[in-house]
């Protein structure tokens, strides 16, 4: 069946940095697009990065230039590198293809905290 694991979570300080890792099986990974969300309880769930399936990356206004999306098709792993933490970074973040149809995972906490 379809998964997709995330990992990498954690408490990090201002400024800091984590990576986070998306496992992908059950799907034909390379033909779908990767992207992350993030989610504030009480809040909708807010698109943060797109790769898409011929290497071309997206990200929101907030995030650029401190985090980059990347894929690995031969690993079926996608990953989020996320530097210069900040406090209003703090979610839930989600991985999710998107193509023929969508999946998601269920996510990962990330605490932006000193």
């Amino acid at each position: 069946q379809v998964q997709l694991v995330e990992s990498g979570g954690g408490l990090v300080q201002p400024g800091g940095s984590l990576r986070l890792s998306c496992a992908a099986s059950g799907f034909t990974f390379s033909t779908y697009a990767m992207r992350w969300f993030r989610q504030v309880p009480g809040n909708g769930r807010e698109w943060v990065a797109t790769v898409s399936r011929d290497g071309y990356t997206f990200y929101t206004e907030s995030v650029k230039g401190r985090f980059t999306i990347t894929r690995d098709n031969a690993k079926n792993i996608a990953a989020l590198e996320m530097n210069s933490l900040q406090p209003e970074d703090t979610a839930v973040y989600y991985c999710s293809a998107a193509y023929t149809e969508e999946y998601w995972g269920q996510g990962t906490q990330v605490t932006v905290s000193s």
